[in-house]
Parts: structure tokens; C-alpha cells; sequence
């Protein structure tokens, strides 16, 4: 059975994040003042061939480990979608 899967890469709250510094600047500078913080991180889509949808979290999970996120630097959200 196919099951889509929504991975949310974001950058750990404690670390700069200099491509959402770069769009706040901009807001400001169109005179977006209310804008306060922005972060960027990346949203992706995948569609998992998987037995259960355990096994497709599993995979998910093992896909944001080893190539999706930096643990380092980043920290993952999955959602599974309809």
C-alpha cells in the first residue's frame, strides 16, 4: 500500500538561522514591521510503498536520519497525510 508522508525540517531553535534573518530583513525593508522572527527550513513530500503504516513511519523516520536532517544542526517532524 502506498502512504504519503510529510517530513518538516526546521533548524534547532538554539541556532542561527541566517536564511530566515535574510527574509526578516526583507519583510522590514517592504515595511512589514510586525513580522518578529521568521525561520526557513524545508517541507517534504514522500509517497511510501509500505506494508503498514507503521512501516512507512519507520522508513520515513530511517529516510529523515540518515539523509533528510542534519541532528546537529536541524531536528524533523513526520506526519503521515491522507
Amino acid at each position: 500500500m502506498i502512504y504519503n508522508v510529510q517530513i518538516k525540517v526546521m533548524p534547532l531553535k538554539d541556532l542561527l538561522d541566517p536564511q530566515g534573518k535574510a527574509v526578516l530583513g526583507g519583510l522590514k525593508n517592504l515595511g512589514m514591521n510586525s513580522v518578529e522572527d521568521v525561520r526557513v527550513g524545508k517541507h517534504i513530500t514522500l509517497a511510501i510503498d509500505a506494508a503498514s503504516e507503521n512501516d512507512a513511519k519507520q522508513i520515513a523516520d530511517d529516510t529523515a536520519k540518515k539523509l533528510l536532517a542534519n541532528p546537529v544542526m536541524e531536528f524533523y517532524e513526520i506526519e503521515m497525510i491522507n
